[in-house]
């Protein structure tokens, strides 16, 4: 099966250097480019891709804008590209319902990686990254609160707990001393639950919820 791809950057030797490289592979096709978010969310309504990479910072319409349209309007799954040290915004895309995101300096072989997961309906967490992102956001008064965790069980509580700290479900099952099997069926429940898309939702929730806590 071969993966879609749109590739939204507004800087052009970096869009064309993901298209390069996605669209040198066997499984992979991009079928078209932009250069801001009107561009990208239009090229996502006449294309039909599976993935997006989408970068934030973005004439006309900036990427997360763009993410929340396609993830209310369409089944493309978004990767966000982002320089990190001076993104704000990383949060608010995941927010709007991003599957993830990448550094612009990611190596080849990551960025591939990368959209075969989100396009397989994954999530894609850098837990180095993450837990940096996660800390600054969660330390400034949040506008709302998850609430509701009362509808899980104690271990799906201790599940997603794990999950907001990055573990793999094999991690997750070998601190939980059960299955991975089992894992999956908690990871499904919390979701399912809570009403989350991914396990990037699920850390979201368990920071904002307090129930995981940044430097713990």
């Amino acid at each position: 099966m071969t993966v879609r791809v749109v590739v939204a950057d507004d800087q052009e030797l970096v869009r064309g250097g993901f298209a390069m490289i996605l669209d040198g592979q066997p499984d992979i096709e991009v079928v078209a480019e932009a250069g801001d978010g009107v561009e990208a969310v239009t090229a996502v309504r006449e294309h039909t891709p599976d993935v997006l990479l989408l970068d934030i910072r973005m004439p006309r319409m900036d990427g997360i804008e763009a993410a929340r349209i396609v993830c209310a309007e369409t089944g493309c799954r978004v990767l966000m590209l982002t320089t990190f040290d001076v993104d704000d915004y990383v949060f608010d895309a995941l927010r709007a319902g991003a599957s993830g995101f990448l550094l612009k300096d990611v190596r080849r072989d990551d960025l591939v990686h990368a959209v075969r997961v989100v396009a397989a309906g994954a999530s894609l967490l850098a837990p180095t990254v993450t837990t940096r992102l996660i800390s600054e956001f969660t330390s400034r008064p949040a506008a709302r609160r998850v609430t509701g965790l009362d509808v899980l069980t104690a271990r799906e509580r201790q599940t997603l707990q794990l999950i907001a700290r990055g573990l793999s479900n094999a991690e997750i099952a070998a601190a939980m001393v059960v299955s991975e099997h089992t894992v999956k069926t908690h990871v499904s429940n919390v979701l399912s639950k809570l009403g989350l898309r991914d396990r990037v939702q699920a850390v979201i929730a368990a920071y904002e919820s307090g129930l995981a806590v940044p430097g713990a």
